[in-house]
């Protein structure tokens, strides 16, 4: 797979939204966006790091999880520039989606973060493990936006996860040694 090529292929977050969503789809985004507060510490970290990180984001402007997670990536970028999103709608690119099956399916969101020479580094699943977790204990029937109260700790839990996610390809990067030796550090 040409990462390069697919991450240049894709919208920042305003045009993705602009070109793919609803204003139904806009606003569930704009919901979710407005409620991700992020605690200065991790603020502090995502403004620390150094390794340019591109990250090439398969979703569906309509899609429930997405409008949950996707939003944070958003906040994520304009705390540090270098940590920079594409979005790709699956529909539009049958090639990613097929590239990016998850248990034989098509799953979105999905993101696929980047060396700064386009290098993979990591991939995520559809959903965080603690939104698995907590589907697997719900009774009764599933929401099917996917959408959950975003003061809830299912909530928190998944944005620390993705931070998670992101913070490990950045130590990756920064401490890997050939990148190290390419920037003296």
């Amino acid at each position: 797979m040409d990462w390069k090529t697919k991450w240049e292929a894709g919208l920042d977050y305003h045009a993705y939204l602009e070109k793919h969503g609803s204003e139904s789809d806009k606003a569930r985004w704009q919901t979710t966006h407005a409620q991700i507060q992020l605690d200065p510490s991790t603020q502090a970290m995502l403004k620390s790091w150094k390794r340019r990180m591109p990250v090439l984001v398969m979703s569906g402007a309509w899609c429930g999880d997405c409008a949950e997670q996707c939003p944070l990536f958003e906040k994520i970028e304009s705390l540090n520039p270098l940590i920079a999103f594409r979005f790709v709608d699956r529909d539009a690119d049958p090639e990613l989606a097929q590239r990016l099956l998850l248990c034989g399916a098509s799953r979105v969101p999905q993101a696929v973060v980047l060396g700064e020479d386009y290098c993979f580094i990591a991939r995520s699943s559809d959903r965080p493990l603690s939104k698995y977790r907590q589907l697997a204990q719900a009774t009764g029937e599933f929401c099917a936006s996917g959408l959950v109260d975003g003061q809830s700790q299912g909530f928190a839990d998944g944005v620390r996860e993705w931070l998670e996610l992101f913070e490990r390809s950045q130590l990756t990067l920064r401490l890997s040694p050939r990148l190290r030796k390419i920037h003296s550090d």
